[in-house]
């Protein structure tokens, strides 16, 4: 087959999907439909939340509807072709098709990387610096924050993307995987691809290491500014303040981490895909569910909607 100017030989791929099994089929394809309705649904409906009252129009709740949208775009980038693949012979996407899904979910994957550690620091100012927290959270930086949450990442997907478009595939042109990943399709490269696996670490460390860092070190000025506190019941608030973003950060990085940060790229596919449920679906569904749970403001406001609503 001819290949596009950058002289990749093959022009689509195929998919192997989530399970080597096609008698689970329509039980996963189920499960899985299921979960991604209830994702977009929880999201929205905190986004929907977050707007219309009045009371949430705060520097915290600013952040969060930034997430939720992060958490709808990310996972539709790859379920929504993994939901079509269940039933099909041959599950193909083209190369065009393949780069725009990995530089898609990328994006949006490394955005949310920023924006979570943007949310650390939203904490570590509303908890350490309580009297100024307006002040050194004002809209403006707020406006910033997330928009230099976008900018970085998908500055370092388009990095990626440009890499990937460097090398070339003359087959096999089979991933096994249920979406275009990096780790996969440099294993189907004919090109040869350590500058673009050592990109790919020192990309993983800037954004993994160095979020992780900032949140750390803003926890780290939380504990000591919690363990100062004289009231119990101010100790509890704070803790409680904390507890969803530590929850959601925990379910995001350790499947992440697991599957890019591993020292190779050619084994342990299965392991990869049950990993990659986490961080495409499972987190994305569970995030709202973490922050109304455990987050005073946001069950008094769904009373209040019950109220308008039902009224």
């Amino acid at each position: 087959m001819a290949g596009p100017k950058n002289g990749t030989a093959v022009t689509r791929f195929i998919l192997l999907g989530f399970s080597d099994y096609p008698r689970l089929s329509v039980i996963l394809f189920l499960i899985f439909l299921v979960m991604y309705l209830v994702t977009l649904a929880w999201n929205l409906s905190l986004i929907t939340l977050i707007k219309v009252d009045s009371h949430l129009h705060t520097p915290m709740y600013f952040f969060l509807p930034n997430l939720s949208f992060l958490d709808i775009c990310y996972v539709s980038s790859t379920v929504p072709k993994m939901l079509s693949d269940f039933f099909k012979e041959k599950k193909t996407i083209s190369f065009g098709g393949c780069t725009a899904q990995y530089f898609i979910f990328s994006g949006m994957g490394l955005s949310e990387i920023c924006l979570l550690a943007a949310m650390a620091y939203d904490r570590y100012a509303a908890i350490c610096n309580p009297l100024l927290y307006t002040s050194i959270m004002s809209p403006t930086l707020c406006v910033w924050m997330v928009a230099g949450s976008y900018m970085c990442g998908f500055s370092g997907s388009f990095i990626q993307l440009c890499s990937l478009l460097q090398l070339h595939f003359c087959g096999p042109d089979v991933i096994h995987h249920f979406f275009c990943d990096l780790p996969q399709l440099l294993v189907l490269s004919c090109s040869d691809t350590l500058a673009i696996k050592i990109l790919l670490s020192v990309l993983s460390m800037v954004f993994g290491v160095l979020s992780v860092l900032i949140i750390m070190v803003s926890y780290g000025h939380i504990v000591e500014a919690i363990l100062k506190m004289s009231s119990a019941q101010g100790r509890s608030k704070a803790f409680n303040t904390c507890a969803s973003h530590l929850m959601a950060v925990t379910l995001f990085y350790a499947s992440g981490l697991f599957v890019y940060l591993r020292p190779t790229f050619s084994d342990s596919f299965s392991h990869d895909k049950v990993a990659s449920i986490f961080y495409t679906m499972i987190t994305p569904m569970l995030n709202p569910l973490i922050y109304s749970l455990r987050n005073k403001e946001i069950k008094e406001a769904l009373k209040r909607w019950e109220k308008r609503v039902f009224a």
